[in-house]
């Protein structure tokens, strides 16, 4: 009869039997008190990280308030390897277990252990093939309802290294060329670099061919050599590592510190990129740090732009007109203002009637003759 009673009784609860007389030994041994929840946690952990270890996972972790497990564990086997630690390497814990000191120690977030979405990754096989370039979204100063920061960013597709983080007060093309010349001339001149379509590179618009308008800095930015590209429309991830470096800078920095005046985040600025360039792991390059994967361009800054000079002994050189426009075999075609005042060369395809039109080096736009004017 008891044994039916106890059945039915967990069936009512949806307990197993076995929980069930768990249960009523406790209370027949200790009453109400064997009825609490008791700890989990074994008498002895033999397995548990020292506590001088758990003090170094946090002091990375107070300095450097947004990194994870992967980083700090790096940071710290790279310390314990250079002998700044009073462990060894082999004595640091998994990654799994970094995550594990922090969580309980109250360190973490929700949004620190949120998974970011994966994306297929492509990676340029050198340093200064590719440099990826961006704004961060503004924001006001601090107890300033008028002046903003944009953060210009721009950073090398291969290594991941920033070249440029500047606090601007705008985007004016004047601004952005200050700012990219003085990395020009501390880091030489990268063979491509691809932005978004916005300004002040580009006009936030396709050409009725599908082609895009180019800007003055643009062009400027030809006249040096430089490649210019766009990503794909909607399709940021194109530009993924320069929006990966400003997601770090969010969360890194911006987080948590706040200035009234451009100068104060310029500093602070430097001093990051400093960290994120020579000290902050990187996941993609193998906890390397990018610093260890970029060198100096070979392509060193002409003080001078150069002459727009051409060559070719099939191609045909016109003047653009300010407005935009070139003429060619009594027909005018819009090329766009940036090169307005400069020559372009249009060089015959294999299909009739069909030109290639280059500003320098660059291919800026297709014409077809006895077609209307696009």
């Amino acid at each position: 009869r008891e044994e039916a009673n106890m059945s039915r009784l967990c069936r009512r609860f949806d307990i197993s039997r076995s929980t069930g007389y768990k249960w009523l030994r406790r209370y027949r041994s200790e009453g109400k008190a064997g009825l609490k929840d008791r700890s989990r946690q074994p008498h002895n952990s033999p397995a548990k990280t020292p506590d001088h270890i758990e003090e170094a996972v946090c002091s990375v972790r107070s300095k450097h308030p947004a990194w994870g497990g992967r980083k700090i564990r790096a940071v710290l086997r790279r310390q314990a390897d250079a002998g700044k630690r009073s462990f060894g390497s082999a004595a640091v814990p998994a990654a799994s277990t970094v995550t594990a000191i922090l969580r309980r120690r109250g360190e973490l977030r929700k949004e620190d252990t949120d998974k970011a979405a994966s994306h297929e990754r492509f990676e340029k096989e050198a340093p200064n093939e590719l440099w990826q370039m961006d704004f961060k979204g503004d924001f006001l100063l601090e107890g300033n309802q008028e002046k903003r920061c944009y953060p210009l960013t721009v950073v090398d597709d291969h290594s991941r290294f920033a070249v440029a983080l500047a606090a601007c007060g705008d985007q004016q093309r004047e601004t952005v060329q200050e700012r990219l010349r003085g990395a020009f001339r501390r880091y030489g001149l990268p063979r491509r670099i691809i932005t978004d379509h916005g300004a002040p590179w580009g006009v936030g618009m396709a050409r009725p061919d599908g082609g895009s308008y180019y800007t003055r800095l643009s062009a400027w930015l030809m006249r040096l050599g430089i490649s210019v590209s766009f990503t794909a429309r909607a399709h940021p991830q194109t530009n993924g590592k320069n929006e990966r470096f400003n997601q770090s800078l969010g969360a890194e920095v911006l987080r948590f510190e706040s200035y009234p005046e451009l100068s104060g985040y310029q500093e602070r600025f430097d001093g990051w990129r400093k960290t994120y360039n020579l000290e902050r792991p990187h996941e993609a390059l193998g906890m390397d740090v990018p610093a260890s994967r970029y060198e100096v361009s070979e392509r060193s800054c002409p003080e001078e732009l150069p002459p727009v000079e051409y060559g070719q002994s099939d191609e045909e050189v016109r003047k653009v007109h300010s407005t935009g426009y070139v003429s060619f075999r009594s027909q005018r075609f819009k090329v766009g203002k940036a090169f307005g005042g400069h020559p372009v060369a249009l060089r015959p395809t294999v299909e009739s009637g069909k030109w290639k039109v280059y500003f320098c080096h660059q291919h800026v736009r297709t014409i077809e003759l006895d077609q209307p004017p696009r």
